[in-house]
């Protein structure tokens, strides 16, 4: 099969799905390369035709072993008419878990044809200068690994013939998925506000509108999903995780999940 598209699909609140994607299409050599940037609430309301034959990334973080609520949310408004589709998470070197099965399933239900897909490592939403997990990654190494999983992919794509969509892809996980014990979290970052300057850069990141800027900064928790892009691009460092349970999970990431993981692959051979 030939393809002349590739179409990026993604929820990337800090940026690191988006990189990973970006390495896999760079991978691809095709030169006609569109994003659909799903990150912020504005894109919640877009209408966006049918798939068709294109070949697309869809790519989210794995928050709890899971895929956030408000990126299947999002995914779900979208169909596909048989379309090629590789379904791509990114974790912070702890697990992923059943992440990316429920892509892959959900991608799936919405008229995709799962052929390959890939479990990458990205900073931790948690970490920080002083907590380390996973931190600056993806790196170097994973950039290289997902151009080279994008190469095979490409090989796989021209042998491919259209009797061939039907594709059983083996990934790990379990169904029904686990419960994500992070979305039941009912904490949110704060605002020092003796160095705040009431930029407002963190409402702009903030992926669910949780975040409001007038006089001072408000946070609504209910809304919060812990991506922590408030705290990763707040240029005063005015944004910071207090709450107690959230700074003992913090540790114990770091404790227990230091050791350096590895992408995984699946239905390529690298």
């Amino acid at each position: 099969m030939k393809v002349n598209q590739v179409k990026l699909v993604y929820f990337s609140p800090t940026g690191t799905t988006q990189k990973v994607m970006e390495s896999i299409a760079k991978g691809l050599a095709i030169k006609n390369v569109k994003h659909i940037n799903l990150t912020l609430p504005a894109e919640s309301s877009q209408i966006y035709p049918v798939f068709s034959d294109e070949l697309v990334i869809m790519g989210a973080p794995v928050y709890g072993g899971r895929i956030p609520v408000d990126a299947i949310k999002r995914f779900s408004q979208l169909k596909a008419n048989d379309t090629l589709v590789i379904p791509v998470v990114v974790y912070g070197n702890r697990a992923f878990e059943d992440a990316l099965l429920e892509l892959n399933n959900l991608a799936l239900e919405l008229g995709f044809r799962p052929i390959a897909g890939g479990a990458f490592i990205g900073e931790h939403s948690f970490a920080t200068k002083s907590i380390t997990i996973a931190n600056g990654r993806p790196d170097s190494l994973d950039v290289q690994k997902a151009i080279a999983f994008g190469a095979k992919i490409k090989t796989k794509v021209s042998d491919l013939q259209p009797s061939d969509l039907q594709i059983d892809l083996e990934l790990p996980g379990s169904f029904p998925y686990e419960a994500d014990g992070v979305r039941k979290l009912a904490v949110s970052p704060i605002t020092k506000k003796d160095i705040c300057t009431v930029c407002g850069t963190c409402a702009s990141v903030c992926p669910t509108a949780a975040i409001s800027v007038e006089e001072k900064v408000t946070t609504q928790t209910s809304l919060c999903i812990r991506c922590c892009a408030c705290i990763k691009t707040c240029p005063e460092k005015a944004r910071i995780m207090a709450d107690e349970t959230w700074t003992n999970i913090a540790n114990w990431l770091q404790e227990n999940c230091s050791t350096r993981k590895e992408p995984q692959v699946f239905g390529v051979e690298m």
